[in-house]
């Protein structure tokens, strides 16, 4: 089967490149940077929408999650009938929206980093059709699994939710502590405290500042998705929307290769008492 990708961004270029079939993305848009990604991997370009969904069996999405229900919409434009498969960080009802727009749907989500090596990232699937898109990236760095949860189809993104509503959500909380110790004045005597009685949250919080700055930007829609999915189930949503605030509050740290913890918490210090 032919595939579609949309659109290779740092974690989609790399997945791209990962699967056993020919893999045909949109240039049409998008920037210099993400041509030349996509251009790494071997990603034939189809130039424009139409003409990538016409040449496709299959058009995987992996995209910022405030963006995925409008890529889903473009490409049900297009009148593609092949696979669709979301692979975002969404609800599962937003999952559920984006399937009602194609007769062929599977719901996906990639938990890990972008899959350079073997044993790092798994690419969670659930649908009728799963098994097949399944087996478009065995034996790669991407370890498919098929899902068969109570959910039904929307079983990856299910998943999704709970393992980043712990991973990202405890790192937010982790960052909003330290800011709020420092806008009270406190920071120092927090930091020696941790260091005799948690002391791996010392480096913890210096590596998360490191490591969630440059993608703040998108794990503010995801927390937003989180809070989403847990009303839906009748659990509380707000954490995961203060978390969301507080990714918000560093989406300007998105040029920045490394952060330091100093440059996390003036934007949150900022917050905290304008």
């Amino acid at each position: 089967m032919n595939v579609g990708l949309l659109h290779p961004g740092a974690m989609g270029a790399v997945a791209g490149g990962a699967c056993s079939s020919p893999v045909y993305w949109a240039s049409q848009g998008r920037s210099a940077e993400t041509a030349d990604r996509a251009s790494r991997y071997g990603l034939i370009d189809a130039r424009d929408m139409g003409a990538l969904a016409a040449a496709v069996d299959v058009i995987v999405s992996v995209c910022p999650p405030h963006a995925a229900l409008d890529v889903a919409g473009a490409v049900a434009s297009t009148g593609f009938t092949g696979i669709y498969v979301d692979a975002n960080a969404v609800s599962p009802s937003v999952a559920k929206a984006i399937g009602d727009r194609f007769e062929r749907f599977v719901d996906g989500s990639i938990i890990g980093p972008p899959p350079h090596e073997a044993g790092t990232t798994r690419l969670y699937l659930s649908g009728d059709e799963a098994p097949s898109i399944a087996a478009l990236w065995e034996g790669s760095a991407l370890e498919p699994r098929v899902l068969d949860g109570g959910a039904g189809a929307g079983s990856a993104s299910v998943l999704k939710m709970a393992y980043a509503g712990w991973t990202k959500g405890s790192a937010a909380l982790l960052l909003a502590m330290r800011a709020y110790a420092e806008s009270t004045g406190v920071g120092e005597a927090l930091v020696a405290e941790w260091s005799e009685s948690i002391p791996e949250l010392v480096d913890r919080v210096e590596r998360t500042a490191r490591g969630v700055g440059p993608k703040a930007w998108r794990f503010a829609g995801e927390m937003e998705h989180i809070a989403v999915a847990l009303s839906d189930v009748e659990l509380p949503s707000g954490f995961h929307e203060a978390a969301a605030a507080i990714y918000a509050a560093l989406a300007d740290l998105r040029s920045e290769e490394a952060p330091s913890l100093r440059d996390v918490m003036d934007r949150l210090g900022h917050e905290a008492t304008s």
